[in-house]
C-alpha cells in the first residue's frame, strides 16, 4: 500500500511512519525544512526507507506535487500548527496551515480522484480541544456534543473538520476525521506537559531545583502515542467515511496527579506548588472523550496508561 503522511517529520508522524513501514507500506512523508528535522524517533534506516517531500501546507503547488508524487492509497493528514501557544502568537498562520491547509490537500486529492488516478481514504487529525468547556457531569464527551472552541488552535481545528466533511458531502471523497485527545510518548517536544514534567522531576532529583511549580490543575484524557497510531491505522481500514471519531481513553487524570506520579517514579521528593504566572484563564478545566464509537466501529481499545508513558519517557531520558 502507498501511504502519504503530511507532517511526517513530527513526533506523531514519525511514530506513524514506523508502523506503516513495519507493515510493508511505501511511505511518502511531507514536512518543512530538512529531512526529519524534528524529534528523533525514526532510526537512520527507517528514515532512508521513506521518501521525503518538502510541502508547506500554505503552498498549494507543493501540496499538489506531494499528492501527485505519492499517488497514495491512504493519506494521513497530521501537518499543522500543533502547539496551542504558537497558534495564539500567530493566529493567521494557524488558520492558514490548519484550516486552509486541509482545503489545499483535499482539493489535490479530489482532482486525482475525479480523473480516476487514485481513490484514497484520507484521515484528517483534529483535537479533543475542539469541544471547549463542558461541565464535569457531561464527561466523557461524545462526538454529538457541541463544539465550543475557545483557543485559536481549537477553533482552527474545528474549522478544519468542517472543511474536510464538506469535501465528503459534496464529492464523496473518503474522508474520516478524528478529535484526538492528549497523547504523549518518546520523542515529544519538551514544551509539552509530560516531557516537561519528566525533565523537571529529574532536575529536582539532582538537586538543581527544589519544587515542581504548576499552573492550572486541569484534568485531561491521556493516551500513549502507540495506542493513537493503532487507532489511526484501524480507522483507515474500518472507519466510516464522513464520520468523526474521538481518539481517547474515557478516563481523566489531573496535572497534579501526573506530577506526583512522575516525581515518585523518579525518586524525587513530592514538592508541588501553584505558580500564578503559569495559570491561564483560557484553560479548559476538564476534557475527557468517550471512545465508544471508535471501539464499536474498529475494535480498538487502549493498551497502555499514562503510567506507561511516564516510564517510557524516563527510560529514554539521559542523565
Amino acid at each position: 500500500m502507498r501511504a502519504l503522511v503530511t507532517g511526517g517529520g513530527g513526533f506523531v508522524g514519525q511514530w506513524l511512519t514506523r508502523s506503516l513501514l513495519e507493515r510493508g507500506d511505501s511511505v511518502d512523508v511531507t514536512g518543512l525544512g530538512g529531512e526529519f528535522a524534528g524529534p528523533a524517533v525514526l532510526t537512520a534506516n527507517e528514515q532512508r526507507a521513506t521518501r521525503w517531500v518538502r510541502a508547506d501546507m500554505r503552498n498549494a503547488d507543493e501540496v499538489d506535487a506531494a499528492v501527485e508524487g505519492a499517488t497514495p492509497d491512504v493519506v494521513f493528514h497530521l501537518a499543522g500548527v500543533s502547539f496551542p501557544p504558537a497558534a495564539e502568537r500567530a493566529p493567521a498562520t494557524a488558520y492558514d496551515v490548519n484550516t486552509l491547509g486541509v482545503v489545499r490537500l483535499l482539493g489535490a486529492v479530489q482532482r486525482r480522484v475525479s480523473s480516476g488516478v487514485i481513490d484514497p481514504v484520507t484521515l484528517v487529525v483534529g483535537s479533543g480541544m475542539q469541544y471547549g468547556p463542558h461541565v464535569a457531569t457531561a464527561m466523557p464527551l461524545r462526538e454529538a456534543d457541541e463544539q465550543r472552541p475557545v483557543t485559536t488552535y481549537a477553533a482552527s481545528k474545528a474549522a478544519q473538520e468542517i472543511a474536510a466533511l464538506q469535501f465528503f458531502r459534496a464529492t464523496g471523497l473518503r474522508v474520516i476525521c478524528t478529535r484526538s485527545f492528549n497523547h504523549s510518548g518518546v520523542g515529544q517536544g519538551g514544551e509539552y506537559l509530560l516531557p516537561s514534567l519528566v525533565a523537571r522531576a529529574r532536575r529536582i532529583r539532582r538537586g538543581e531545583e527544589t519544587r515542581m511549580a504548576l499552573g492550572n490543575d486541569v484534568v485531561r484524557d491521556y493516551l500513549h502515542v502507540g495506542d493513537v497510531i493503532r487507532a489511526y491505522l484501524l480507522l483507515t481500514e474500518r472507519g466510516v467515511a464522513g464520520e468523526v471519531y474521538n481518539v481517547s481513553s474515557g478516563r481523566g487524570v489531573s496535572v497534579t496527579q501526573l506530577a506526583e506520579d512522575v516525581l515518585l517514579r523518579v525518586g524525587a521528593p513530592v514538592n508541588i506548588s501553584t505558580e500564578p504566572a503559569l495559570v491561564r484563564a483560557s484553560d479548559i478545566p476538564i476534557n475527557i472523550g468517550s471512545p465508544d464509537k471508535l471501539e464499536r466501529d474498529t475494535g480498538w481499545t487502549p493498551l497502555k496508561t499514562h503510567a506507561d508513558i511516564i516510564d517510557d519517557l524516563l527510560n529514554a531520558a539521559k542523565d
